[in-house]
C-alpha cells in the first residue's frame, strides 16, 4: 500500500494529462512524503509489518518543463505524476529514503528482512 501526501494533502493517481500537470505545479518547489506499506504473515499465523516513508524534494519546476515531462513519459497511473525510475528523475532536488525501491512501490529491503526473520532463506 502506497499513500503520498504533500502540503498535508494526499496524493493519488492522476488518471489524465490534466491531473497530472496540476499535481505536479503543486508540488514545485516542495516536499512530498511517500509512505509505502507491506506485511508479511508468518508460517505461525503472526503478522509482521513496515512502514518506509520516502521523502522526495522537488525543484522549482516551470510550466513548460512540467508539460514536456507529462507529455514525454504520461505518468497518468503513478501517485505524485512521476516516474522516478525514469525520467522523473531530473524533477527533484533529492530524495531521501532508506529503502530506493518504496518509491516505485515496494519496500524491498524491508519485506526481504521480514521474509528472512520469518524463515524464509534468502536469496
Amino acid at each position: 500500500m502506497q499513500q503520498s501526501v504533500c502540503s498535508g494533502h494526499a496524493l493519488g493517481k492522476p488518471g489524465t494529462r490534466e491531473a497530472a500537470i496540476a499535481q505536479l505545479q503543486a508540488m514545485s518547489g516542495r516536499e512530498a512524503a511517500f509512505l509505502t506499506a507491506v506485511a508479511v504473515a508468518g508460517p505461525g499465523g503472526g503478522i509482521d509489518t513496515a512502514l518506509d516513508t520516502t521523502t522526495v524534494r522537488f525543484r522549482p519546476l516551470s510550466d513548460d518543463e512540467i508539460t514536456r515531462y507529462v507529455d514525454a513519459e504520461r505518468p497518468f497511473d503513478c501517485a505524485g505524476s512521476f516516474k522516478c525510475e525514469g525520467l522523473g528523475i531530473a524533477l527533484f532536488e533529492a530524495i531521501e529514503s532508506r529503502d530506493p525501491t518504496a518509491l516505485v512501490g515496494l519496500p524491498l529491503i524491508a519485506l526481504s528482512g521480514m521474509l528472512r526473520q520469518a524463515g524464509y532463506r534468502l536469496p
